[in-house]
């Protein structure tokens, strides 16, 4: 997915610790994994997602999921919490 120089909008959730505890609360709308983060780091939530019907979402990069978060570091996984 190009994000571009768009950001991601919604109560945001980035990194690992903090879209799992989303996801498994089934209160994640969507998350969204760098291609380029380790599946050993996010294979289990997106395993959980794919449980629970909750939309993947695929980015280039760690440090384009970063940046479209508004954050200076790269980042494995992020989402979005349902309203």
């Amino acid at each position: 997915m190009p994000l571009g120089k768009e950001k991601l909008t919604g109560k945001l959730r980035i990194g690992t610790k903090q879209t799992s505890r989303l996801v498994e609360s089934g209160k994640a709308s969507e998350v969204f994994v760098a291609k380029d983060a380790d599946p050993k780091v996010t294979g289990k939530v997106v395993d959980l997602c794919r449980q629970k019907g909750i939309p993947v979402t695929y980015v280039d990069s760690m440090k384009q999921l970063g940046k479209a978060c508004g954050i200076e570091v790269g980042a494995a996984m992020a989402a979005i919490e349902r309203e």
